[in-house]
């Protein structure tokens, strides 16, 4: 582990799983309410062929605490100053869910870092019921605690028949140890967002992949997918909110495709 000291004095947990000087760079960014952890299966199935570099968004995992207001620039900011820690000059990104518009906010800023972008089960603006539906999370946040928001978001992002699987546990405690404060603030900035703009201006190639079954989300990327030039999009069976965690095996091969293949390889 390592830390990435920002402007400011406040500070990024990072990771680096090192394949060798000559090997491309796959950078990845968490969703909300999990950590660097979350990608442990991808960079399993990566090992040796490509530099990893992992971080926790503020307020998650390792990371400091954020300030009381948040928004995508900086996080997206956050993004390039831990790519720039790790002196990394250009990757492929991964992001998951807010990892989406981190991602996006970053190639906003500097598009000539990014080699290719995949993104999952994440968007380029918040819903139209966004602000209703996170104002209601936070506010159980602050009665309740995270502990009993990790049960309702393992029950929400995982498929049934994985409830009560060490999986099930793995995530819930991954979820009840982000600090209320961090999950509270990355919160508000998903009430209201549009970084839509960002996605006729990309010119490297996107994959987009979202699980199945995780509501209106196959709807919205495929969406997505068609603002994006040469663009292309897949689903996962059988998969809610993290298909990468829940269902790691067919994501990874997705992913493995999505990274080796070559520009003009886009249609």
């Amino acid at each position: 582990m390592a830390t990435c000291v920002l402007p400011g004095g406040s500070t990024l947990n990072y990771r680096i799983d090192f394949a060798g000087a000559e090997a491309p760079w796959v950078v990845f960014g968490n969703s909300l309410m999990t950590d660097l952890t979350i990608w442990d299966d991808q960079v399993a199935a990566l090992a040796g062929r490509f530099n990893m570099l992992r971080y926790d968004q503020r307020g998650h995992g390792a990371s400091a605490l954020p300030p009381s207001t948040l928004n995508f620039e900086q996080l997206g900011q956050d993004l390039l100053a831990v790519i720039d820690a790790a002196a990394v000059t250009r990757c492929s990104y991964v992001g998951l869910s807010m990892g989406v518009p981190t991602g996006l906010a970053g190639y906003a800023a500097r598009p000539h870092a990014f080699a290719r972008l995949v993104l999952v089960d994440g968007q380029a603006r918040s819903a139209a019921s966004g602000q209703a539906f996170w104002d209601e999370r936070i506010a159980f946040a602050r009665e309740q605690g995270m502990g009993p928001l990790a049960e309702q978001t393992v029950r929400r992002w995982l498929r049934p028949s994985r409830h009560g699987l060490p999986m099930a546990d793995r995530l819930g405690a991954m979820i009840a140890a982000t600090p209320s404060a961090g999950f509270i603030a990355c919160a508000g900035v998903l009430r209201s967002y549009d970084l839509s703009a960002v996605l006729d201006r990309i010119d490297v190639p996107v994959r987009l992949v979202a699980g199945a079954e995780d509501g209106i989300m196959p709807a919205t990327m495929a969406a997505m997918k068609d603002a994006i030039a040469g663009a292309t999009f897949a689903t996962i069976e059988d998969a809610g909110h993290i298909p990468n965690f829940e269902r790691p095996e067919a994501f990874n091969v997705i992913l493995e495709q999505a990274l080796l293949a070559e520009p003009e390889d886009r249609p």
